[in-house]
């Protein structure tokens, strides 16, 4: 099994139903377990196409025996069951987005999947919630997420009291 995380975010179609039924979809993903998923986070849109509605994000930990493009195919199924439709604008709305941030120490880099996922040392709504899941967490070739926060800390983001789950 390898400890791999995963970014949960939606800002279409009811978000906080995409996520909630997105961790029921993890929660039972063959040969997988769910261990934890930080609470909800609220934050602006980044790019794409002025007048989005704000995200809402979380990030859950599973363990897994998917090979890391096994779980990509795995999670963009999740994610069509949820309506989203690609290809799509670059950075435009989501119903549902679930981006594997980390697969255990794993660095790669290809055409279909970079890990850890890139500009991931540049996202509040990545680092606040895995610092909540594990704040010592080493991303590859970054440092410690704690280490990680102070370079982010002028990103607006608001932490909600709910969770996904």
């Amino acid at each position: 099994m390898t400890a791999v995380y995963i970014g949960l975010g939606s800002n279409l179609d009811q978000p906080l139903r995409q996520l909630e039924r997105a961790v029921e979809a993890l929660t039972v993903l063959p040969r997988s377990r769910l261990f934890g998923t930080s609470t909800l986070y609220r934050s602006r849109a980044l790019g794409g196409p002025p007048g989005q509605p704000d995200y809402l994000n979380s990030v859950v930990l599973l363990d897994t025996t998917f090979q890391p493009l096994q779980l990509l195919r795995a999670l963009q199924e999740i994610e069509r069951r949820g309506g989203r439709v690609r290809p799509a604008p670059r950075w435009g709305p989501r119903t549902l987005d679930l981006d594997l941030l980390l697969y255990g120490k794993r660095r790669m880099q290809g055409p279909i999947l970079t890990l850890p996922h890139p500009q991931i040392q540049h996202r509040a709504f990545v680092l606040h919630p895995l610092y909540e899941l594990n704040p010592d967490l080493e991303i590859p070739g970054l440092g410690t997420v704690r280490g990680l926060l102070p370079a982010i800390s002028d990103q607006e983001i608001t932490r909600l009291e709910a969770s996904p789950a």
